[in-house]
């Protein structure tokens, strides 16, 4: 898909005007969202931190609760728009917010000019400009290409709110921690390749001039030490009176400091090892989600419903919601606990259980049970009444006559007439 095409795909043909001289900036502050050469995704433990938050924010569940564009629901969930489905959809947003903390959004429509999907933009291509009296975002598109759409129709996400009233801060806090991972890699790189070389402290017997040292230093090396040397022998003559090899002792970092840096950037990214490396437990996923997770999914909906539904809409009860589970996550000694407990109180259908083991759905799974023997609070008064006492009839004995001396009650206290005799049936 060209370029052209791709706009016409967000503006459907739509005529684009350029006016970039009566552009001007709102604000003196131009955010800048690099930090270190390229970035924080350039460095293997920041990329991390902001992949792995990034692909547990994919597993948020979009709903549209109302009935209003109760149909772009479907698109929501799988395919917001053209180019990504609803996984690489949250996760690009996240990604962007993770580390230029400030992704926009803005709305897809089709032809007739009906909302038809959603579609992420980098802040680091954006601008929020004014022109005649109108406030529009500006992006610009890989080929140097621009557009523009009205700002009051976009979704802008933040995180580190401070300086600018638009968009969220820079990475400079961490600038310090970048280039100390970066001189500790350089360093360990070094220290290996040096300890890799084979290196010798040779003493000359006689007095030579330096250029003579130099031709006897380049000699030795290339007789004992290349790669044509595969004797395992190293042979000098008496020009040297002594030859003595220098051991070199692997590198190794030191372990405070590594921690140091571990510690900055999961401070940074609200995050730790034990997520980083999938070995976390429900206790410590349950932190990171409330801490990490769940923020984002608070924002995202509050972003897409305001620039989705209008102010009537929302206030009829429309709304974008995303959802996690958590439980799946969780031991299966607490998921049984969970799905017993919440299943017999109609708090969960069958498929909600079956969400929580992560199996797939069953027929009729979205019916509700609950046992019988609660009763609603503003019924206990009734349960106090005498209950109904009800006598059921004996089938009459062979030869005639009523089974039982007492007359049946009826359940509002009368007593129920006795039922006239049977003829005998003298068959």
């Amino acid at each position: 898909m060209s370029v052209i095409k791709f706009l016409d795909y967000l503006f459907h043909g739509k005529e684009l005007r350029y006016i970039d001289s009566y552009f001007k900036m709102l604000n003196g502050y131009s955010p800048t969202f690099t930090s270190y050469n390229g970035g924080v995704y350039e460095m293997d433990l920041t990329r991390t931190a902001v992949n792995n938050f990034a692909t547990h924010c994919s597993k948020l569940k979009p709903e549209i609760t109302g009935s209003a564009l109760k149909s772009l629901e479907r698109t929501l969930q799988h395919k917001p728009n053209y180019f990504m489905d609803t996984t690489k959809f949250i996760k690009r947003l996240a990604t962007y917010v993770a580390v230029e903390h400030t992704a926009f959004i803005v709305p897809i429509e089709d032809d007739r000019g009906s909302l038809c999907g959603w579609y992420p933009l980098r802040a680091q291509r954006c601008e929020v400009v004014e022109a005649a009296g109108q406030v529009y975002l500006r992006y610009q598109f890989a080929n140097g290409d621009h557009a523009a759409i009205e700002f009051e129709r976009v979704g802008i996400l933040t995180d580190f709110e401070y300086t600018d009233e638009l968009f969220g801060e820079d990475n400079r806090t961490l600038k310090p921690t970048m280039q100390l991972i970066h001189t500790q890699n350089e360093g360990i790189i070094n220290a290996v390749k040096n300890s890799a070389n084979i290196r010798f402290l040779a003493k000359v017997a006689n007095m030579l001039k330096p250029e003579d040292i130099k031709k006897e230093r380049q000699r030795f090396t290339e007789d004992n030490l290349s790669a044509d040397n595969d004797s395992g022998m190293i042979i000098y003559d008496n020009k040297f009176s002594e030859l003595k090899q220098v051991e070199s002792k692997p590198y190794t970092p030191n372990a405070l400091q590594m921690q140091n840096i571990q510690d900055n950037v999961c401070t940074h990214f609200n995050t730790n090892m034990d997520i980083l490396q999938n070995r976390f437990n429900e206790e410590t996923w349950n932190a990171y989600y409330e801490g990490k997770i769940e923020p984002f999914a608070i924002q995202l909906s509050l972003v897409m419903t305001n620039m989705t539904f209008t102010e009537r809409e929302i206030a009829c009860g429309n709304a974008i919601i995303f959802s996690a589970n958590r439980l799946q996550y969780a031991s299966n000694a607490t998921k049984l606990q969970v799905s017993t407990q919440l299943f017999d109180r109609a708090l969960l259908n069958r498929n909600g259980v079956m969400d929580i083991w992560n199996m797939a759905h069953v027929e009729d799974g979205d019916k509700y049970y609950i046992r019988k023997e609660y009763t609603e609070v503003s019924e206990l008064k009734n349960s106090t009444s005498q209950p109904q006492i009800i006598i059921q009839q004996v089938p009459a004995a062979a030869g005639g006559g009523q089974a039982g001396n007492e007359p049946a009650k009826e359940p509002d206290g009368g007593e129920e007439p006795p039922a006239e005799p049977k003829e005998p049936d003298n068959t």
